[in-house]
């Protein structure tokens, strides 16, 4: 008799740690159970994958979905929608909502806002300040939660955590690894008079490349002194890079297609729609991150999807707001990086899957193997396509990259073997769940 799945997707060229090439996929129960030429098996649904690529699913761990409190420009079904149809699987939304994400009770709050809205996967960071310090070792074991979530430059009010004592007292309490917006907000006052009215590209001049160095610098330091593990988001200098290259050990690194892509020069094309934090700098700095992710420093990649209208964006700079929508391009970006050649597929792979998984402790995600949930972002590595402002789900309504010819492209997004998307379409709403965590640690203070 033969063997039944749920699903089988057949004649895919897999891409895996041991290689790429073609394979069936069987799946039953939301996970894969068979890998394999599976011709004799019977199914209840099948997709032909010939001529597609089929990837782990992707997890994007940096998004902000604005919701509570701003959801204007972006909520946690329109964001999660922006995701699935940009091939993404899994998302970690940020904590700078209002309220913020600081208690046990917001994060429920998100996570019952997310319960039949949200398309993909999902976790949620909670952030950490001075005042929840001690909590911290029961908040980031919380069922949903990331992990904790620092800024030290960048924010305001009670998430904002300039000083290294401040730090000192999250990372004495942290368990698991701990992530950092890292810009020096007291060399950033200091510096104010160096923006320029109506002149974005004095941004990166403002947040200077020492801006963010200097508390990277002192984030190591402490990190050390602590024994704690951090991960440094969106890398911007060549600086960081080669001082993160020797801080291996306690730090890990998050890269953003923007800062691969962009560099100063697209100020006068774009203005202060390029705007964010920390800044797109020149082509030196893009040139650096990229040796990062030849050489293995960055680990693994982030959209930093940070929604504003285009009235907000529009106003003049610096009254305009930092950031950019980026998680329904991520995929398409970078493969298109892949096609010209700044990468490989599999360095792909394992920055956008079976890095995260690996780093946060993802269960069950971030591979193609039996007893994984069946994530799985499948791929046209041939498709020439433009990315279109009229074609972004996210409330924002628009794209830094309008207009951008790229080869590669998301054709299918499968969640726990249910097609969520397929050539555009969402075929299945609101099939998100939490992450499950391998989070076993003790709590209390180091």
């Amino acid at each position: 008799m033969p063997e039944t799945f749920d699903l089988i997707i057949r004649r895919g060229s897999v891409v895996n740690h041991d290689g790429t090439g073609p394979r069936d996929i069987g799946v039953r129960d939301g996970r894969i159970a068979a890998l394999g030429n599976l011709s004799g098996a019977d199914c209840a649904e099948d997709i032909d994958a010939a001529g597609l690529t089929i990837l782990p699913g992707v997890i994007d761990s940096q998004v902000h979905f604005r919701e509570p409190g701003a959801e204007h420009k972006e909520d946690l079904e329109s964001g999660s929608r922006a995701a699935v149809l940009g091939g993404i699987t899994t998302v970690f939304e940020m904590p700078n909502t209002n309220p913020l994400t600081v208690s046990a009770d917001m994060l429920e709050d998100k996570l019952k806002r997310a319960r039949g809205r949200m398309h993909c996967d999902h976790a949620f960071w909670v952030g950490g300040t001075a005042d929840n310090a001690r909590d911290l070792p029961e908040l980031e074991r919380l069922p949903g939660a990331a992990g904790v979530k620092v800024f030290m430059g960048a924010s305001t009010g009670d998430l904002l955590v300039p000083d290294d004592a401040g730090v000192r007292a999250i990372l004495s309490h942290t368990r698991r690894r701990a992530a950092f917006h890292s810009e020096d907000d007291y060399r950033m006052n200091e510096r104010r008079g160096e923006r320029r009215d109506g002149d974005p590209s004095s941004h990166p001049i403002w947040r200077d490349v020492e801006s963010a160095l200097s508390s990277t610098r002192r984030l190591g330091a402490i990190a050390r002194e602590t024994g704690a593990a951090i991960h440094v988001l969106h890398i911007t200098t060549g600086e960081e890079i080669r001082f993160l290259a020797d801080h291996k050990d306690v730090a890990s690194v998050e890269v953003t297609p923007q800062h691969l892509t962009f560099c100063a020069e697209d100020y006068a094309r774009l203005g202060t729609l390029l705007q964010m934090n920390p800044p797109v700098r020149d082509a030196a700095h893009r040139d650096a991150i990229w040796a990062g992710v030849a050489d293995g420093t960055a680990d693994i990649l982030g959209s930093d999807h940070a929604p504003h209208t285009l009235e907000e964006k529009e106003q003049p700079y610096p009254k305009s707001p930092s950031g950019m929508p980026g998680v329904q391009t991520l995929v398409p970006v970078m493969l298109n990086h892949v096609a010209e050649g700044r990468l490989s597929l599999t360095r792909f792979m394992d920055m956008t899957s079976a890095g995260p998984a690996r780093l946060f402790g993802i269960a069950c995600k971030g591979r193609i193997a039996v007893g994984y949930d069946a994530d799985f972002t499948i791929v046209d590595l041939k498709r020439q396509a433009t990315i279109k402002t009229a074609a972004m789900a996210s409330r924002a309504g628009w794209t830094p990259y309008d207009g951008m010819a790229v080869t590669g492209w998301p054709v299918g997004t499968i969640i726990r073997g249910q097609k969520v998307v397929w050539e555009g379409e969402l075929v299945t709403a609101s099939a998100g769940n939490p992450v499950r965590f391998h989070v076993a640690l003790p709590p209390g203070p180091r």
